[in-house]
């Protein structure tokens, strides 16, 4: 943020309909929301799967590795995912963990998560050494159009769990150009994932796309079923990749990290044994050639946000010409757009049209405390190496 005044870093996630996004440009940004149970966050990736005796099994390599640490997996299953000691908090970026436990993400708990802002200090804002545009013109959110799936099918939401309790941000299904057609990769924030400098990963993280498809409200989902909520499953990460620069400098007022504030998720059905783009259809390809904003007419985030006056469960959309915006001369210049969605957007997906084809451009990063604009990365060539090292050797899992 480039003023002296105090920001608030939101995560977005986002689902895209196969349809609606190339007609219209429909992007939506997703916040995070957090409860009373505890969770934690590294940097890092573990394969996980439920085996039929309800078991957390995983690959020897991950098992060992929890060992090293003094985790039991069957205790993690049963509750020792809450235990939040320093000393244990994961944070290195081969140390992500993170075993299926079937059954946790149930509607009522998805629905307590709460958004997890981040707030800019003033040493942060004042430190714009760069070039930044001024601030954009307040951009009302549009609520994206039901049922989800026809109009924004690759956007979703994330949720985990942090030392705060149950969070959300919003994520997008994305292609993976080593497994076309059948990719189970999923873009969000890395604030999402990782605590930043001092923490480590977050605990039980999961991407339910096209959350509350129809768009009901709180009165008619108070006995909602699973398949209402999460009408395509619910898809635990198995691997999560985040920038270096997140995990080394990202905090709780976003830091020099901001600029990086991306992940890259390899996620696996909670049930089923059909890819993430077969089961919803949809997936968007990644443009890493980080475009100057002056060259871009339009971009659209979207996502979910869920502080007030949001509550999450509806899927929003943002249309705008980007500004710059630049945290200080040695960071890279982030793109900034007008928008008022709030706190749960966070990590939701930002896209352009390109040719008549919308692609992922970048993700909802920081926004301010007034909730009139939002912030994403650039991504150029250390978040295309990212990707391609998780698809390369995650990916055919």
């Amino acid at each position: 943020m480039c003023s002296a005044r105090t920001y608030s870093t939101r995560r977005r996630r986002t689902v895209l309909a196969a349809t609606g996004l190339v007609a219209a440009l429909a992007l939506t940004a997703t916040a995070c929301n957090g409860s009373d149970d505890k969770a934690g966050g590294q940097a890092g990736a573990g394969a996980s799967q439920s085996a039929a005796d309800g078991k957390v099994q995983i690959p020897a390599d991950i098992a060992n590795r929890l060992k090293e640490h003094g985790i039991d997996v069957d205790q993690w299953k049963n509750g020792g995912w809450k235990d939040w000691d320093k000393d244990k908090w994961l944070s290195e970026a081969k140390d992500f963990v993170n075993p299926v436990i079937a059954g946790l993400w149930k509607p009522e708990r998805m629905k307590s998560a709460k958004e997890a802002n981040k707030t800019l200090s003033t040493k942060d804002a004042a430190a714009d050494q760069g070039v930044s545009d001024p601030e954009p013109q307040r951009v009302e959110a549009a609520a994206e159009k039901t049922p989800y799936h026809q109009h924004a099918a690759p956007v979703g939401k994330v949720f985990f769990d942090s030392p705060e309790g149950h969070m959300v941000c919003s994520g997008t299904v994305i292609k993976d150009v080593n497994h076309p057609g059948k990719s189970n990769l999923v873009w969000t924030a890395g604030h999402c994932v990782h605590a930043g400098q001092n923490g480590g990963w977050y605990r039980n993280i999961a991407f339910v796309p096209s959350y509350n498809d129809l768009g009901k409200p709180e009165s008619e989902l108070a006995n909602a079923t699973t398949s209402e909520i999460a009408p395509y499953g619910t898809w635990w990460a198995d691997w999560a990749s985040t920038s270096n620069e997140w995990i080394q400098g990202g905090s709780e007022t976003g830091g020099a990290g901001a600029a990086y504030d991306y992940s890259v998720l390899h996620v696996k059905p909670e049930s089923g044994a059909k890819s993430l783009e077969e089961t919803v259809g949809a997936a968007l390809d990644v443009d890493f050639s980080a475009p100057s904003a002056t060259e871009v007419a339009s971009m659209g985030a979207w996502g979910y946000p869920a502080a007030p006056p949001y509550n999450g469960l509806k899927m929003f959309k943002c249309l705008d010409r980007p500004g710059r915006l630049s945290l200080s001369s040695s960071l890279p210049t982030m793109y900034r757009i007008g928008c008022t969605m709030t706190g749960g957007s966070s990590g939701g997906g930002w896209f352009r049209v390109v040719g008549g084809k919308t692609e992922l451009v970048s993700n909802t990063s920081i926004g301010p405390s007034d909730n009139t604009w939002l912030a994403g990365p650039q991504l150029g060539p250390e978040a295309e190496a990212l990707y391609q090292n998780m698809s390369k050797t995650y990916g055919g899992r």
